[in-house]
């Protein structure tokens, strides 16, 4: 800690770092999750298994958002939206937001300690891609696919925790979820597609040019589609593809908001995509209730 600095100020901009006050991206981790872990139980998974993953979840992505903004540091500084963020703007150094990212990503691990072997085994292949996704933006024109992995691993591991395996469907569910981190992670790159293409990022955003509203409408699609077709492939009961429906309800409404490509638009619709995933936790829930 930086001498003279008060305490309350450091933890602030702790805080701020760890987007305390912007816990959307938390929910955007959680309720895939929750929904692979339910699905996986046939029910709901014991009150130990939820609280590993919903901790879980909130310390792996208060982390990430550490490691990121130390690699984006050099590129946030010219974008409009993150130029004031704690390490770009010098009030967090590199060294400490490394600490916290690693401080927090090891009582998430102390969390994983308390499941099995195949859950601890999968979370270092997990705390692998999140490490790496920053970087991709240098040189893979789709960064966002690396960020729908790293995003969707609570699903594996949801039946890692739950089964001691991971099973085909895991990973069908995972490549649906990764489409729908595509679809609101492009909406996110819409925002800053200008500032982007001034420094050199690569984004979906980009990389789709004028498609990029036909991409993200496709992105909601595929989503819907791997996930009705796995619920339909394990009769899951009604309310599941209900909620699929609420869902795609949600991602046409998104459709009004991102199509003239405005700045307010697209990061609206991106910060309300948690209920895209909410809807389908609920229904999936819901599912295994009626049952």
């Amino acid at each position: 800690m930086p001498s003279g600095a008060p305490l309350p100020s450091r933890l602030s901009l702790y805080l701020a770092l760890i987007r305390w006050d912007r816990p959307a991206g938390t929910y955007l981790l959680l309720w895939p999750t929750l929904a692979a872990l339910w699905i996986a139980a046939q029910g709901f998974p014991g009150w130990h298994l939820l609280v590993v993953f919903v901790l879980g979840t909130f310390l792996m992505r208060s982390a990430g958002c550490a490691v990121n903004d130390v690699a984006d540091r050099d590129f946030d500084k010219h974008v409009k939206r993150t130029a004031q963020r704690p390490v770009t703007s010098g009030a967090v150094s590199v060294r400490e937001a490394l600490w916290l990212g690693a401080g927090l990503a090891l009582l998430a691990f102390g969390l994983v300690l308390t499941t099995n072997a195949a859950t601890i085994a999968w979370s270092f292949a997990a705390l692998a891609v999140s490490i790496v996704y920053p970087f991709t933006k240098r040189f893979f024109s789709m960064p966002q696919a690396v960020l729908g992995v790293a995003f969707s691993f609570g699903i594996p591991m949801a039946f890692a925790a739950v089964q001691g395996e991971v099973p085909a469907l895991a990973w069908g569910l995972l490549l649906g979820n990764l489409f729908w981190v595509l679809a609101y992670d492009t909406e996110y790159a819409m925002v800053d597609r200008d500032d982007d293409l001034k420094i050199g990022i690569k984004t979906s955003a980009i990389t789709l040019g004028r498609f990029d509203v036909a991409g993200v409408m496709l992105f909601y699609g595929v989503f819907i589609a791997i996930w009705g077709v796995l619920g339909a492939q394990r009769h899951l009961a009604w309310p599941y593809f209900v909620g699929l429906a609420v869902a795609a309800a949600i991602a046409g409404w998104h459709f009004t908001l991102i199509r003239d490509r405005s700045r307010d638009g697209c990061f609206r619709a991106f910060r309300l995509n948690h209920w895209v995933g909410f809807a389908v936790f609920a229904g999936t829930a819901l599912a295994f209730a009626v049952a």
